[in-house]
This record gives C-alpha cells, sequence and structure tokens, in this order.
C-alpha cells in the first residue's frame, strides 16, 4: 500500500473540489480535477468542464504561467490520466511531456479503454505514480461514471418526498406541496446533477411535470424519460419540450409518429408481461451514456424499480407533517408476512434541509 504525504491529501483535496466545478456539465464524461505541484507550490490547476473540450490534465498545464514549466512536477489528478485517443489526446502523453516527476491519482479510471493503461505508460516513461489517494471521495462523485464502465447502467437515484409517516400523497393524488422550498431547491441540484430524470406515464397524467431544473443555476438540463407500456404521453404533455425519451412495450406507428412529431423518441422494449423490460431500459440509457438517473415517479414504477433490484440509492425528504393512514405510499410493494423479508439499507447522510430532513440510503 502506497504510503502517502500529509500534504499529498491537502493537494488531492484541492483536485477534487476543482473536479467538483464539472458536477453539472461533464456527463457523459467523469468529474476530474488536476493539480500541478513544483517545490511545494502550486503551479497550476485545471478541471474538465464538458465532453470534447480539453481535460482536466492540459487544462492545468496550460495554467503553469509564462516562463514556467511543470518539469519535475507532481501531479494530482482526481481520475487516472487516459492513455487512449478519444475526442482529445491522451493526458497521460501530455503529462510525459510536460516533464512531471511524479503523478498521483485518486481513482483508477474504470474504463475498460483505460484501466490502469494511463499509470502504466507513465510509469514506462520513468514516472513515479501511485493511486488509491481519496479514491473513496473520487468514486463517490463519479459514481454513475463508475456504474456505466462497470455494469453497463447508470446509478439509478429514487427520490422521494414524504410525510413522516411515511406518505407521498393524499388519497386523491394532492402532493403539493408536502417538503418546504428548501428541499424542493436542493431537489433541482440533484436533477442538474443527473443525466435524465425518470419518471412513468402515471406521473405525466397526473401531475403534468416539465422535469427541468429551475431553483439552481444550470447550463444544461436532464432529458426527460418515461416508461409509457401503452404510449399514452398525452400529446400536450410539457415535457415533450425537452425531447424525452420514451420507452414503451406496445409498437404503435401512428402514436409513436405523433410523439415523435412533438419532438419525442420512443424505443420499445417489452418483456414477457407485456410491460417496459426496465433491466434492458436501463443498460440501453447506459449504451446511451447516461451517468446517473434520478427517478421521480409514483408508488408503481418505484415498487417496480425496486422489486427488480434496479434502484441504487433513496434521497428522501421527509416533512415534520402527519397525512394519516389513508395517503398514498411510495411504493406499491407487497405485503410481507416476515421481518426477515424486509428490504434492508444503509444510510450514508443525514441532515436538515430548511424544515425538512433529507436521508440518503443505499440498498444493500
Amino acid at each position: 500500500m502506497t504510503n502517502f504525504l500529509p500534504e499529498d491529501y491537502g493537494f488531492m483535496s484541492r483536485a477534487l473540489q476543482l473536479a467538483a466545478r464539472g458536477l453539472y456539465t461533464t456527463t457523459p464524461n467523469p468529474r476530474v480535477g488536476c493539480v500541478l505541484v513544483k517545490d511545494g507550490v502550486v503551479i497550476g490547476e485545471g478541471w474538465h468542464a464538458s465532453a470534447g473540450q480539453p481535460h482536466a490534465e492540459i487544462n492545468a498545464l496550460a495554467k503553469v504561467g509564462a516562463g514556467g514549466t511543470a518539469k519535475n512536477a507532481t501531479a494530482y489528478v482526481t481520475l487516472e490520466p487516459c492513455s487512449h485517443h478519444g475526442r482529445t489526446p491522451p493526458c497521460a502523453d501530455a503529462l510525459i511531456t510536460a516533464g512531471v516527476a511524479r503523478v498521483v491519482a485518486a481513482l483508477s479510471d474504470p474504463n475498460p479503454l483505460v484501466a490502469g493503461q494511463g499509470l502504466a505508460r507513465l510509469a514506462a516513461a520513468g514516472i513515479a505514480v501511485a493511486s488509491g489517494l481519496l479514491e473513496a471521495e473520487a468514486q463517490e462523485l463519479n459514481i454513475g461514471f463508475v456504474s456505466r464502465m462497470t455494469r453497463g447502467r447508470p446509478w439509478l437515484r429514487l427520490k422521494v418526498a414524504i410525510s413522516l409517516d411515511g406518505r407521498t400523497a393524499l388519497n386523491n393524488g394532492v402532493s403539493q406541496w408536502i417538503t418546504g422550498p428548501d428541499a424542493r431547491a436542493d431537489a433541482h441540484a440533484w436533477r442538474a446533477r443527473s443525466c435524465a430524470v425518470l419518471t412513468g406515464f402515471g406521473t405525466v397524467r397526473d401531475d403534468d411535470p416539465r422535469l427541468t431544473v429551475r431553483e439552481v443555476d444550470s447550463p444544461r438540463q436532464p432529458r426527460p424519460v418515461v416508461v409509457d407500456s401503452r404510449l399514452e404521453t398525452p400529446l400536450t404533455a410539457k415535457l415533450l419540450a425537452g425531447r424525452p425519451l420514451i420507452f414503451a412495450a406496445v409498437h404503435d406507428a401512428e402514436k409513436i409518429n405523433a410523439l415523435t412529431t412533438r419532438g419525442a423518441e420512443v424505443v420499445v422494449l417489452p418483456n414477457p408481461a407485456g410491460k417496459v423490460d426496465l433491466t434492458a431500459m436501463l443498460l440501453e440509457l447506459g449504451r446511451r451514456g447516461f451517468n446517473e438517473i434520478l427517478v421521480e415517479a409514483g408508488a408503481r414504477l418505484n415498487a417496480s424499480l425496486l422489486r427488480e433490484g434496479l434502484v441504487d440509492e433513496l434521497l428522501i425528504y421527509q416533512a415534520p407533517v402527519l397525512l394519516g393512514d389513508k395517503a398514498r405510499g411510495m411504493a406499491d410493494l407487497p405485503e410481507l408476512v416476515e421481518l426477515s423479508g424486509a428490504r434492508r439499507l444503509t444510510i450514508t447522510d443525514r441532515r436538515m434541509v430548511g424544515a425538512d430532513q433529507r436521508i440518503l440510503a443505499r440498498l444493500t
């Protein structure tokens, strides 16, 4: 195991701060930051802004002052430098050309096109390399990218706003607003970092949501994705303005043409039961480069995703109100007769957002 110096942690922490600047913009690429240090002094910093733009290492090298040089510097990078030609040249080659003496990476690249080859190329050029510094933090920042590269599908985060007694809406469907404005703004930040917001036809029919980011500044909008087995999305639905992906289980040429004319793209993926094949849907979203998906749906779709083991994380906003037993729940899961059948969760974060509690929990 590599023994890192105390100053290594400080410089890598700074690189992670830089990487986080791309939280809303880098998809489908990972969020990466780089800090160049020479004789204990930062001589250049950079982060990756968006696909097709220079990578973090290139931006950091460009920031080295006029007349300065990165020769014999240490590069702290939150993700292993790439070794292949994509939209941009390999960053490993740029670091070699610059003459850096040492490269410290937080996370080895899960992309099979890199997967250790970047560090190997640097080492072959005589550069000291090390990885694993603040690895957990780097992986969390790129949890969707890692999921897509290792599992072929995005990280699925299911968001619900509930009362203290676990209800999401009154029995008549009224749900605006259970939580307060601070919680709603926070939820929009999670939308902004997501590649897509996934919902079901029932939510489109009942609430006519836009599924756009409005409460925080974001240069891009997540793409709406709708599970609509029978292609019943109204042609007047607001989310059609966002060029949604609609996953269906039937191939109705007339309905598909009408929805396509209004900007939607329809993908037909039926399962044997005549519903949308949710696993195949996620694999298709992964193939299209979607890293993180935020689910904002009703109890039926929530339950289907949970039953099929497709939910990675719950994002729960809990308001200090009681709605009663007749109100609607968060997921239409089957009744349990033994506690041994309960789904276990690991709470990874819990905090107050205004008057409401926000809980992040992962399924175990």
